[in-house]
């Protein structure tokens, strides 16, 4: 277990690369845009499905 820690801290040291600020920040952009295009296809499936739950039940009540 020691020598798993020691060899991952001198990886993390000597063969791990940062990106640029510009990196990153094109990367945040990335992320956050997919990650709002993701959060609406899931609000536009589960209104879907509300939507089909309710005709459903109307038509099985009425």
């Amino acid at each position: 277990m020691f020598s798993y820690v020691k060899e991952s801290y001198e990886e993390l040291r000597h063969q791990v690369t940062l990106p640029t600020r510009a990196e990153a920040s094109n990367l945040m952009v990335i992320v956050a845009v997919f990650s709002i295009i993701f959060a609406l296809a899931t609000w536009a499936v589960d209104s879907l499905f509300s939507k089909l739950i309710q005709v459903y039940f109307d038509a099985l009540i009425g």
